[in-house]
């Protein structure tokens, strides 16, 4: 008996240890939202590096980075030597994280689609990686009713138009995307909702969709700020910009949905009124 108990305290030792081993505390995240997940479920400890969009929260600025989550770089993740490499679905070249996982470092890819179904499937998928899935139910909790909060205050169903510029020319968010899921759940109605993805516009193309409410990314501003994207031809004729409903808000928070998206909300209802 004392030799049978005694073994039963060897083995649940061996796979108490190999629990602790295998529990990975070298983490590279690919995507800002998974990023700010992470740091959300209290688990920023254990990350070694990002990529550029990981930009929330403030910690994030200080990881390493190995390149930009849809053109990753073999060398700059390795260089990091992580355990897992956290990864939007959307992460690519898709060969690169196949290499890495070949290499015998673990890769989870975790939902990133356009909907709030795919928000709290990304909570409870990064949760579960990282062996916290208690802190993923009670952030999934927390983001849906910050979000039921948001969306029960007052707005105006103003006809909106949302740009980003990374290459010198506007994009505007249509159907399928994140801004635009955000957009609807702060009762706006987005002007392109009529085209899937992102097209691109000229200012003349703004002119022409005369939007009541015009929302451009922080990051696709220049040096001149706000006054100088109204100054230009096409925009400041806008009934936005007449109304002085024209505004900069952070990329990550309306490009993603993530668990600030109610504070998203709360912005756009605010803006509408």
């Amino acid at each position: 008996m004392k030799i049978m108990r005694l073994l039963l305290c060897l083995l649940a030792s061996a796979c108490v240890s190999s629990a602790v081993y295998a529990a990975p505390q070298r983490v590279v995240a690919l995507g800002g939202v998974v990023t700010e997940i992470v740091y959300d479920l209290g688990q920023g400890g254990r990350l070694v590096a990002g990529d550029l969009s990981s930009l929330y929260p403030e910690a994030a600025m200080r990881l390493p980075r190995v390149g930009y989550y849809r053109a990753l770089s073999l060398e700059g993740i390795l260089s990091v030597k992580p355990d897992l490499v956290l990864a939007s679905e959307n992460a690519g070249p898709r060969g690169v994280l196949d290499q890495i996982q070949g290499m015998g470092v673990a890769v989870e890819r975790v939902s990133d689609g356009p909907s709030l179904s795919s928000l709290y499937a990304r909570v409870d998928e990064i949760a579960r990686v990282l062996g916290v899935p208690d802190q993923g139910a009670v952030l999934a909790a927390r983001i849906r009713a910050g979000i039921e909060e948001a969306r029960a205050q007052p707005g105006k169903p103003l006809r909106t138009l949302l740009l980003m510029n990374r290459t010198g020319r506007f994009m505007a968010a249509g159907a399928r995307t994140a801004a635009h899921e955000i957009l609807t759940l702060a009762g706006l109605d987005n002007v392109l909702a009529g085209q899937a993805g992102y097209q691109a516009l000229s200012a003349e193309g703004v002119a022409a969709l005369a939007p009541d409410m015009i929302v451009i990314t922080t990051a696709s501003l220049n040096s001149g700020g706000i006054d100088d994207f109204l100054a230009q031809p096409g925009i400041v004729s806008t009934p936005a910009a007449r109304a002085a409903r024209v505004f900069a808000m952070d990329d990550l928070l309306i490009l993603g949905l993530g668990p600030r998206t109610g504070e998203a909300i709360r912005i756009l209802k605010q803006a509408s009124q």
